[in-house]
């Protein structure tokens, strides 16, 4: 197994950051070279160093920054992480307008866990009515995870048991120790990928509710600032912006207000 130097560390790195906005920093680098060990070994190159090179000068094909990015990107999450957020929802649901369409956003879905979530709220409380969520990340392989809708029960920890009843799946056999959301949830929910750092596609419409939880974390304040502004643009006049409870929005001076702890409105 080979080694990755500081010097391809730093270059990697930058080349993620620039595609990504993501900064890793230098305590990262055993996880950045475990995670592309296997990278380069399917690649076809065992020396970590020269593969870094390969990507650096454009030299690999096109999908394999892809697959770099799938493979850098941190993923680990579980349902109904940071459950006040489920229950300002909740409450907000049941004041909304009978009959007029209500959209959420997960913004930073990883492997689907929080759109799911708010899934199971929206049926809980709108039932048959008109209700969508979207799910957007920048890995292809989580949005890939996320559309199956497959999990270990591990992740279901936090799930009220009632929603585990009626909306997921318990796995036998090859699947024990799985669960899978049932299908008329996951037919209500739509994954597909996007990179807040890029503009965004111009399919999605205007938001009820964005959640843009513990992604902020892994950039600068000004890369920050671009995302929520770009974030901010598809939210509706009275909507609100859920944040991640170690994020702070007051150093970036945007028009935002603030409802509650991470819970943000327009103005």
């Amino acid at each position: 197994m080979s080694t990755l130097s500081s010097k391809a560390f730093e270059s990697v790195t930058r080349l993620f950051h620039s595609v990504s906005g993501i900064r890793l920093g230098e305590n990262k680098q055993a996880l950045v070279a475990g995670r592309l060990q296997r990278l380069a070994a399917e690649a076809g190159e065992p020396d970590l160093d020269a593969y870094v090179d390969r990507l650096v000068r454009g030299n690999a094909p096109a999908e394999e920054m892809t697959r770099v990015i799938d493979r850098l990107t941190t993923n680990e999450t579980y349902f109904f992480r940071e459950p006040q957020h489920y229950n300002d929802l909740a409450a907000r649901l049941e004041s909304h307008p009978k009959g007029q369409e209500f959209l959420v956003w997960s913004a930073a879905s990883s492997s689907g866990e929080e759109a799911y979530s708010a899934a199971m709220v929206l049926s809980d409380v709108l039932g048959a009515s008109a209700w969508r969520v979207i799910g957007t990340d920048l890995s292809t392989a989580m949005v890939e995870t996320a559309q199956r809708g497959l999990y270990t029960l591990e992740r279901a920890r936090m799930v009220p048991p009632d929603y585990l009843k009626r909306f997921c799946l318990k796995g036998q056999g090859p699947h024990d120790g799985s669960l899978l959301i049932t299908r008329e949830l996951r037919e209500r929910v739509r994954f597909q990928t996007a990179n807040l750092m890029q503009q965004l596609p111009s399919e999605l419409p205007k938001f009820d509710v964005i959640f843009l939880r513990n992604v902020l974390i892994y950039f600068d304040n000004d890369a920050k600032a671009q995302i929520v502004r770009r974030v901010m643009q598809l939210l509706k006049p009275q909507g609100v912006l859920y944040t991640g409870h170690a994020e702070s929005l007051a150093p970036l001076g945007l028009p935002l207000r603030s409802l509650a702890t991470a819970i943000h409105g327009l103005g």
